[in-house]
């Protein structure tokens, strides 16, 4: 870039979800450049999440996240066939350890289908000792960083240029339409017109609104931390594990068991809110071992306190604070041509393709 420049689109954050909208607005024959403020795509949220294929059993009925998860759910298995990425149909068990939690499952089971997310009530894992489990056949396990390669490549193929260790600075509306950006760069400070924005900044998603004008938007970080589990437990299971959730769209869905593709076990994420500044360290507190031992051992047969080891964490972007209900996804036209995305956290990697799509007909008439 050299002093003024013009373009149809610029996309603010290249997380998985800023990947996806800009590979489906060059796709569609818009010019797009994505800025980044790291010096690569998908350094923050996108790169610290359980990598967890969602089937969208959970999500208020008529919510984005439910509709746009099971949407996500199945164009991300074709789109990993298609591509060769790495993924894994590992399957979800939401698990009832005593009658009490029978009528909350029966609930989430009756959700799922409303939903249209597949799932049944049955029992699979013979080690553990369970009333009953919801069995989701669509959840799954993905590489993510192979996912975010991916859609960084088509979008570089289909004409999408990247703009690394780029900081916005400055966003202004035009008079007649359109936006000027002012980008700060190791090569100095410039700005570009462009005639949409599309802002997928993620944990700074509600900063950069206000950078444009729109002022509604409040998140709140959330630390999530992840201990591996080692020894005799981590071969007790094959499936994903979750307990029964608290209530639907509660804000965790409660200490739960991943496995990865090299068959690796963890347990999280926890949920807890952090302030943003200063930066919240994502070392994993020692002193967590204690409270993801107890929530856990209901669901892995044989676990004590010293199979547990502290692995990684990561933040999620929240519009909920502590102790409120249930907010879904904000995906909205705030102004024209400015597309604001707010407040996308799980199931936030597996509706990417979703919302590039939707954002690609929602800008159809700037083109």
């Amino acid at each position: 870039m050299r002093g003024e420049a013009e373009l149809d689109t610029l996309v603010v954050g290249a997380g998985v979800v800023g990947l996806a909208v800009a590979a489906a607005l060059a796709e569609a024959g818009r010019s797009v450049l994505v800025v980044e403020r790291n010096a690569a795509p998908g350094r923050e949220t996108s790169s610290r999440s359980s990598e967890v294929i969602h089937a969208g059993l959970y999500y208020p009925e008529g919510s984005w996240k439910a509709r746009l998860c099971v949407e996500g759910n199945a164009r991300l298995y074709e789109l990993c066939e298609r591509e060769g990425i790495a993924h894994r149909r590992i399957e979800k068990l939401v698990v009832a350890t005593s009658d009490a939690e029978l009528p909350a499952l029966e609930r989430l089971h009756a959700l799922a289908q409303r939903n249209g997310a597949r799932g049944e009530l049955r029992r699979l894992e013979p080690r553990l000792e369970l009333v009953a489990a919801l069995h989701s056949p669509s959840t799954g396990i993905i590489d993510s960083h192979g996912l975010m390669k991916v859609l960084e490549a088509r979008a570089r193929a289909a004409g999408a240029a990247f703009l690394l260790r780029c900081a916005l600075e400055a966003i202004d509306p035009l008079p007649a339409g359109g936006y000027r950006s002012r980008l700060r760069h190791p090569g100095g400070v410039e700005s570009l017109e462009s005639r949409s924005l599309v802002n997928a900044a993620g944990l700074e998603s509600d900063r950069v609104a206000r950078l444009a004008g729109v002022d509604g938007y409040r998140l709140h970080w959330c630390k999530g931390d992840y201990f591996a589990v080692c020894g005799p437990p981590a071969r007790a299971v094959s499936h994903l594990i979750y307990p029964v959730p608290a209530s639907p769209g509660s804000p965790s869905l409660g200490v739960h068991v991943t496995l990865d593709l090299a068959g690796r076990v963890r347990l999280g994420p926890d949920v807890t809110y952090v302030e943003r500044e200063p930066p919240p360290s994502l070392a994993v507190a020692e002193e967590k071992r204690e409270a993801f031992y107890l929530a856990a051992r209901r669901l892995l047969p044989g676990l004590e306190r010293e199979h547990l080891q502290p692995d990684t964490a990561g933040l999620r972007p929240k519009l909920q604070g502590p102790g409120e209900g249930f907010r879904d996804f904000v995906i909205e036209e705030d102004r024209p041509g400015l597309v604001d995305l707010v407040g996308i956290e799980s199931p936030g990697l597996t509706a990417c393709l979703a919302i590039g799509s939707m954002v690609r007909q929602m800008l159809a008439a700037t083109a």
